[in-house]
């Protein structure tokens, strides 16, 4: 059964800033590379009911597809170098779909 997994987040560069922009291309081009990740997306936040600036949203074909990626030497560079330093809050949620 396939995963959605969704990250919302804000950045300490702030909002529509030249630096969160880098943030958000690099963050794509380094994740969306990483071998299991499917349709990635990189998500501006415009609802005024909640307030997290961004968000990644990417699809795992299973449960051993997203735990891999988790281990993954890219992801855990990244999530150490990048998101740790980068990201001044988050909130993570994964899906499945019902039948």
């Amino acid at each position: 059964m396939s995963i959605q997994h969704m990250v919302i987040f804000n950045l300490h560069a702030g909002k529509d800033t030249d630096e969160a922009q880098n943030f958000l291309s690099s963050s794509a081009e380094e994740l969306a590379g990483i071998p299991g990740v499917e349709q990635f997306q990189v998500l501006r936040q415009v609802s005024v009911k909640n307030d997290y600036d961004y968000g990644f949203s990417m699809v795992f074909a299973d449960q051993a597809v997203y735990d891999a990626y988790n281990s993954h030497p890219v992801h855990t560079r990244y999530v150490a170098e990048r998101w740790m330093k980068e990201v001044s809050r988050f909130q993570e949620i994964d899906f499945t779909v019902m039948a």
